[in-house]
């Protein structure tokens, strides 16, 4: 594959969103890396379980099928703390599970963001906040991938939970919209002012397009992807908004999507209820909102991650 071969969407993922690392992860805040190098050199050939983001990798990844290695849809990259010797684990465990995955870096506990951007991503999927948070203000499309609560399943957070209500392997993304796929500004106006103001805005703006958010681009990135299959129910990749707005702040958004020319294939504007149920009625692999609290009620249902941008995560 050349260097410079075009890509439809470019992924850049942690090693421990990727795989389940928690427990060689403690290890190392107790112990110190020697021990955790040791650790893992000791069980290199020992095959790690799947992480929160594995699912969502491996259907991203499976968008390839049918086109040559020359000229791929989808490029993952992986992006790990570990030193090349003490990440042969991690190579080793990509090639057991069969995942595409060619091109990494490993920095040896330096912080993998700044090479975010030269792979072109379009997202960056991590379990460092602050890496996430560097990556957003540098204009990239990040969110917090968070462990599954205690108590899930090891088959529930590997995707092996099939929904025999989808065609198999369809990849179901779904987004919170202010302050992720757009601007923060009329979220800035129901905190500081209430919802009454914020509905009034709304209303006198409805016909001026939103300002663009931090997943813009990747939602966009998203849609020019769906693009190449043909569209409908057995289409491979579904997306939908989820947000607290109802009508009439609906219109506002609506009108906003048809300005960028980009499809969301369902839209719940759910009025202030909790997300987490319907997420699970949708099916969601993975979810993004800018929300703490969002995410909490989310993750109980889905995979889900955390976007720290905007004034739900000021101060």
């Amino acid at each position: 594959m050349g260097d410079n071969t075009p890509r439809l969407l470019t992924v850049a993922v942690t090693s421990r969103a990727l795989f389940d690392l928690e427990e060689s992860h403690a290890l190392f805040e107790s112990d110190g890396v020697d021990a955790y190098a040791k650790y893992q050199r000791d069980h290199e050939d020992d095959v790690l379980g799947p992480g929160v983001a594995f699912p969502v990798v491996r259907k991203l990844l499976a968008l390839n099928q049918g086109e040559g290695p020359e000229n791929p849809r989808v490029e993952v990259i992986l992006l790990s703390r570990n030193s090349a010797d003490t990440g042969l684990r991690i190579f080793n465990s990509i090639q057991h599970y069969g995942l595409d995955i060619i091109r990494a870096t490993f920095t040896a506990g330096e912080p993998t963001w700044p090479y975010v951007k030269p792979f072109g991503t379009d997202l960056f999927l991590s379990a460092n906040p602050e890496s996430v948070r560097s990556a957003l203000r540098h204009g990239i499309a990040a969110a917090t991938i968070l462990p599954k609560p205690p108590g899930e399943t090891a088959a529930a957070a590997a995707g092996e939970v099939v929904d025999m209500r989808r065609p198999a392997g369809q990849l179901r993304i779904a987004f919170d919209g202010d302050a992720v796929i757009f601007g923060d500004e009329s979220e800035r106006i129901s905190r500081e002012q209430g919802v009454e103001a914020f509905g009034r805005h709304e209303r006198e703006r409805a016909r001026e397009a939103l300002s663009g958010g931090p997943f813009r681009g990747f939602l966009s990135a998203l849609h020019t992807l769906q693009e190449v299959f043909p569209s409908g129910e057995d289409a491979p990749i579904r997306t939908a908004l989820v947000t607290a707005r109802s009508a009439p702040a609906h219109e506002r958004v609506i009108r906003t999507l048809r300005e960028w020319g980009v499809r969301l294939d369902e839209a719940l504007f759910l009025g202030g209820r909790h997300k987490g149920p319907f997420l699970q009625a949708f099916g969601a692999d993975i979810f993004f909102d800018d929300s703490q609290h969002n995410i909490d009620s989310a993750r109980e249902h889905v995979a889900a991650g955390h976007v720290p941008h905007g004034v739900a995560n000021e101060g």
